[in-house]
């Protein structure tokens, strides 16, 4: 049992060298993209930032099939959180697992401690949502950590390293077939890559093997590709996919999966050894706070992000259910979103510390957008404007690289991605894990 003692004991551990001062205290948990945009905001407020997160740096998420199909290296879309301190006098950062928040007391208990806050700020995104259903989460791989594509890409190469080996037909379509769960951006950007790969780099590295019997399979529940997109874009997206070869079954989703065999739900058996699970996300959510507001792991907030039930906790980004007009079902889980709402809430917070009236967050959209291999993409625009194809890929990829943060990771990205496009090469095909002694 913790004792009082215990307790003054671990918030001496959390805030040792954080110095105490008059200054207002916000505490962020969370690094993404919400996270950095507030802690740059706050940068110019008189206030003291602590930055909670569990890893200790920053993910730029839209890449990591990237680093999955061996387009990229981790370091090339990940950024040290500590970076962002350099800039900011009264900036500081603790690598930490927030456990759960004691809005009593205005704290939150981590697995290093307990620290006080004046004001919290929930940015702790989201994370991938399984359903439920256990035996997938346990057999399939997904992506949305570094972590997972690193995982992803040792899986999809050392896949045909074993196929080398195989003689049996039946275990060889097992080697073959990829199977992807999910067409949203995850989904379609990880077919449209696999398939580069099919195309340009897979036959070289393995002559040995025929790789027009490999199988990209995308099962989607849904009606069209890219469900949360344009009727447009969608089918546009779709026609990609089919042209680069993957086989797409619409409104079908997986049963089980298990010993190398997935399931549908029309009975369909598909021998597999890499399904990729891409079929949505939710909220990452923190235990403590008012779960009367909490939808999918997001917490409803008011115009100004403040969770409701609560006085000094906001939310923003992933995290966050913000309903709109346009949004009846709240507003996308897009980095958009959680930049422009960690931007206002940061003015916010400014407002409060001068008195002044506080501004309502309006979401402006800026539109969304995929990319599906080589010289294709399709983007949503406002006034439903849609376009696809290289001009649509073009912007993409700059969008992309300048949302990099950075100037070293903008460069690395960029010959990176040069590179691939003249050489028809992934240069980060490796399969990196500790050899087991006898």
């Amino acid at each position: 049992m913790e004792t009082a003692a215990n307790k003054a004991l671990i918030k001496n551990n959390i805030n040792e060298r954080i110095p105490q001062s008059d200054r207002t205290r916000v505490v962020i948990i969370g690094g993404g993209f919400a996270g950095i945009e507030l802690v740059k905001k706050l940068g110019k407020i008189d206030v003291q930032v602590i930055l909670v997160d569990k890893h200790n740096y920053h993910t730029f998420i839209p890449l990591l099939y990237q680093v999955a199909t061996a387009g990229l290296n981790p370091g090339d879309i990940c950024i040290p959180l500590r970076d962002f301190m350099r800039d900011y006098k009264h900036f500081h950062f603790r690598m930490a697992k927030v456990e759960r928040v004691d809005a009593l007391n205005k704290e939150i208990i981590t697995d290093i401690g307990v620290l006080d806050y004046d004001i919290l700020v929930i940015a702790s995104g989201s994370r991938t949502n399984f359903f439920g259903n256990k035996q997938i989460k346990k057999n399939a791989s997904n992506l949305r950590e570094i972590t997972d594509a690193i995982e992803l890409r040792i899986k999809l190469i050392n896949n045909f390293e074993e196929a080398l080996q195989v003689n049996d037909e039946s275990d060889l379509e097992k080697h073959m077939n990829i199977v992807i769960v999910g067409a949203g951006p995850i989904g379609v950007e990880l077919a449209g890559a696999i398939c580069e790969l099919r195309r340009h780099v897979l036959p070289k590295d393995y002559p040995e093997l025929d790789f027009t019997k490999m199988n990209i399979i995308m099962i989607n529940k849904g009606k069209q590709v890219l469900g949360a997109m344009s009727q447009k874009a969608g089918a546009k997206a779709a026609g990609y996919l089919y042209n680069l070869g993957v086989r797409i079954r619409l409104e079908t989703f997986l049963k089980s999966y298990e010993d190398g065999i997935a399931v549908l739900s029309d009975g369909t058996e598909i021998k597999t050894n890499c399904l990729i699970w891409a079929a949505g996300v939710h909220g990452s959510l923190i235990p403590g706070l008012n779960e009367n507001v909490v939808i999918n792991g997001r917490m409803k907030v008011d115009k100004y992000n403040l969770i409701y039930g609560h006085k000094h906790i906001y939310a923003v980004g992933d995290a966050a259910l913000q309903h709109d007009g346009r949004f009846p079902k709240g507003l996308p889980m897009l980095a958009t979103v959680a930049i422009q709402q960690a931007n206002n809430l940061g003015a916010n917070i400014g407002n409060l510390q001068q008195g002044r009236r506080l501004k309502p967050f309006k979401y402006v959209d800026m539109g969304t957008m995929a990319t599906i291999g080589r010289n294709k993409a399709v983007i949503d625009l406002p006034f439903n404007l849609t376009i696809g194809g290289f001009f649509a890929w073009v912007i993409w990829m700059f969008i992309h690289l300048f949302s990099i943060a950075g100037f070293r990771r903008k460069l690395l990205v960029f010959s990176n991605w040069m590179w691939n496009y003249v050489t028809y090469s992934q240069g980060n095909r490796l399969i990196i894990k500790k050899d087991v002694d006898d």
